[in-house]
């Protein structure tokens, strides 16, 4: 059972973050920068949400909002879903699938270690079916 841990252990541990009071424009210009998806935003240490590629395009451009005169802290998703080390990649594919998010803030004893997306936990799916199939032809083949 693979665990987020190895996940982190493989993909890393950075994790980019804004700060709520920041304009719009400057996380989307961090997130192209970083080439990320999804900046954790914090006030301090403290997580008070998750600013996304999704918030910007539903919350400002189809709102008609101008991204260097809104806060992040008006687009961001102030109710993070978070998971811990230890669990599973199952756990985490069914949480991004029935709440429909596509990035998960990694905590450990609370503190903010990591964090994957649904795009990590595919491509994590996809090497571990491809190691099966292949110790499988290996097997067959004698």
């Amino acid at each position: 059972m693979t665990t987020i841990k190895q996940i982190l252990d493989t993909k890393g541990y950075v994790v980019w973050s804004i700060h709520p009071q920041e304009s719009v424009f400057a996380a989307i210009q961090k997130m192209a920068d970083k080439e990320v998806g999804a900046l954790v935003v914090r006030e301090g240490e403290a997580l008070v949400g998750i600013i996304s590629e999704r918030d910007y395009a539903r919350k400002v451009i189809l709102k008609g909002r101008s991204s260097h005169e809104t806060a992040v802290r008006d687009i961001m998703t102030p109710h993070l879903i978070c998971v811990s080390l230890d669990q599973s990649l199952e756990e985490c594919m069914t949480i991004v699938t029935e709440r429909r998010i596509r990035h998960l803030p990694v905590l450990d004893s609370g503190r903010l270690v990591g964090i994957i997306s649904i795009g990590d936990l595919v491509k994590t799916i996809i090497a571990e079916q491809q190691f099966i199939i292949e110790q499988l032809e290996h097997y067959i083949s004698g």
